[in-house]
């Protein structure tokens, strides 16, 4: 078994570029390729799936803790014959200046994982090598597998970059990039364009596998010996028998959800049924809760209005008082109306007494504590989540709800009351990884099923 770890000075270097070409080129040679993303980000995961045919995991030193991250890598990758880790922005960059906490270097270390590092050479020559040897000594507990030059303008100026790495850096200069329109996913207000838009389907897959072939020195990475300690692979826990019916939303409106927190659910007892509100005048039959995640309602607000009748059943499964778990844009969706940057309003489905208006700038950024202040569907009061925020919007009335969180920010250091709870229905801009508390899905599962027998017997 043999792993990556992707890593870069900064963002915006290549690392996506070069992970979804790693991915795709040793997939293309019959290799059966796992992808993982450092950090709290939806869409790379969703591109390294796309490529990969198989679901990506978030890795995350900040919501996790260590025996969490080991479990997700470890029952991803069991059946994998390699692993590719791409990180987020600068390989050392966490929560703090201080220390690795949350960055990719404490993943990479964490899992004995060797780093790849991209660097963006656009605009560099000889001072590219310093870059180099700065990161190859800052942190004696990392291995260096291989570099990757990305941005180059051509042959010449790649051996210009060639002649000033060999002279100064032990580590193989794996290949260069240049810039190619096949492989470019074109981005938005919240980051790249989703999967579903833009990676998925053979066309993308194969143009991913060809810049790698060309451009990547495939035949060296496959060469270096495995290193991943077997310890890393556990025995696989039963599968629990399902309890309770968990309709998820799922399509280009509703794509953001961490994969660890729908198989945290199952192995909890629930079975999961996705369900589409662009596509769906339904919701399907037997369903115990409802978990709506985030991603660009605003993007689809004319086809979600246009939905009536599956808003109006919505309505009607909260008002029975059935449990529904709505994050970012689920709560969106489950507001009165949505105003979106154009001046537009469109009705949403009206379960919770909300009005909410897009914004032109993030309104709250970064990853967040967040302690429960009363009983709720996700777990008893005082229980303590992490998560991550990440929104363009705000609200702009609220009806007299209580608060469902105190939340702490990790980047402002500001605290505040967060997310609505109304009925059974819980709410909020926060996206929770489960994973950092193995309580939640159980309590998920727990109170769906209660309140379905409750409801059986008041018949």
């Amino acid at each position: 078994m043999k792993g990556f770890l992707i890593a870069g000075p900064a963002s915006g270097v290549g690392k996506t570029t070069t992970a979804l070409a790693l991915c795709a080129g040793l997939q293309a040679r019959g290799l059966s390729v796992q992808a993982f993303k450092c950090g709290p980000d939806f869409l790379d995961t969703g591109h390294l799936a796309a490529v990969t045919g198989r679901p990506a995991r978030n890795l995350d030193g900040w919501m996790l803790d260590e025996a969490a991250n080991r479990e997700v890598f470890a029952r991803a990758a069991a059946d994998a014959d390699i692993a590719i880790v791409e990180g987020m922005m600068g390989l050392f960059d966490g929560v703090s200046g201080q220390g690795d906490k949350g960055s990719a270097a404490e993943i990479a270390k964490m899992l004995s994982l060797p780093v790849i590092l991209v660097l963006d050479a656009s605009k560099c020559a000889r001072s590219i090598a310093a870059v180099i040897r700065g990161f190859e000594v800052f942190d004696p507990m990392l291995r260096f597998a291989g570099l990757v030059l990305n941005g180059v303008a051509g042959e010449s100026h790649f051996r210009t970059l060639e002649d000033a790495i060999r002279s100064t850096s032990p580590t193989p200069l794996l290949g260069w990039l240049p810039r190619e329109e096949c492989v470019r996913i074109p981005e938005r207000h919240l980051g790249l364009r989703t999967a579903q838009e833009e990676s998925e389907g053979v066309g993308k897959t194969k143009a991913f596998a060809a810049f790698a072939e060309k451009y990547l020195a495939l035949d060296e990475l496959l060469r270096s010996e495995p290193v991943l300690p077997v310890e890393l692979y556990p025995a696989q826990r039963p599968t629990t028998s399902s309890r309770v019916s968990i309709g998820v939303a799922q399509d280009q409106a509703f794509c953001f959800y961490y994969r660890d927190n729908l198989d945290l659910l199952e192995r909890a007892g629930a079975r999961i049924v996705p369900f589409s509100p662009l596509r769906d005048a339904h919701l399907p039959d037997g369903l115990d809760a409802l978990y709506l995640g985030g991603g660009y309602p605003e993007i689809y607000a004319a086809r979600l209005s246009a939905n009536g009748s599956l808003a109006a059943e919505i309505r009607a499964f909260a008002a029975e008082g059935r449990p529904i778990y709505a994050e970012c844009g689920g709560m969106i969706y489950l507001s009165r109306q949505l105003q979106t940057s154009d001046g537009q309003v469109f009705s949403m489905t009206g379960v919770l007494p909300l009005d909410i208006e897009m914004t032109d700038k993030l309104v709250r950024f970064g990853y967040v504590e967040v302690e429960l202040r009363r009983e709720c569907l996700l777990g008893n009061k005082g229980t303590v989540m992490r998560g991550h925020s990440f929104h363009y919007s705000r609200l702009a009335a609220t009806g007299e709800l209580p608060a469902a969180f105190h939340a702490r920010y990790s980047i402002s250091g500001k605290s505040r009351d967060e997310g609505v709870m109304f009925r059974n229905v819980l709410a909020s801009y926060i996206h929770l990884h489960f994973g950092g508390s193995p309580s939640i899905a159980a309590k998920f599962v727990r109170v769906a099923e209660e309140i379905a027998h409750s409801l059986v017997e008041a018949q």
